[in-house]
């Protein structure tokens, strides 16, 4: 069979699981908006400038989360926290949060970016979750 190889790794590389905001963007931006779309399966963060371009953007599948994990606080958390990184980076210092849905990670998306985006100020939270006013019409009722 031979001899096995043992293979040493060096203190070099970083934990698994864990992203860090890779790409440093060169534009600064003072404000922006913060959108949060939570589900019942899933939580997406995503930050945008005034204009609502695109800056940084995340989920909680994205982060490794996977099943009935992904709905959690928890993994909602990690998502805002690692958009607080880049937001970090790109010199964010007022967000405008903007909530869409029902599901498990509104409130703590939110208290993750503000964890670690600094001292970035929020000026207002808006909820803009979809309410039907009265639905489509519903079946007929059966005839036995």
């Amino acid at each position: 069979m031979g001899k096995k190889r043992v293979v040493k790794k060096t203190g070099g590389e970083k934990a698994s699981g864990t992203k860090t905001a890779s790409k440093v963007s060169k534009k600064r931006f003072a404000s922006g908006t913060l959108h949060i779309q939570s589900t019942y399966n899933n939580t997406r963060v995503s930050l945008t400038d005034k204009d609502g371009n695109l800056l940084a953007s995340s989920s909680c599948g994205a982060l490794g989360f996977k099943g009935a994990k992904k709905g959690t606080p928890f993994a909602a958390a990690k998502a805002g926290e690692l958009i607080g990184d880049k937001a970090l980076n790109v010199g964010i210092k007022e967000v405008n949060v903007i909530v869409k849905g029902v599901g498990a990670g509104r409130e703590s998306a939110i208290r993750g970016f503000l964890s670690t985006s600094g001292n970035a100020e929020l000026s207002a939270i808006k909820d803009v979750t979809p309410v039907p006013h009265n639905g489509p019409k519903p079946k007929k009722p059966r005839r036995v």
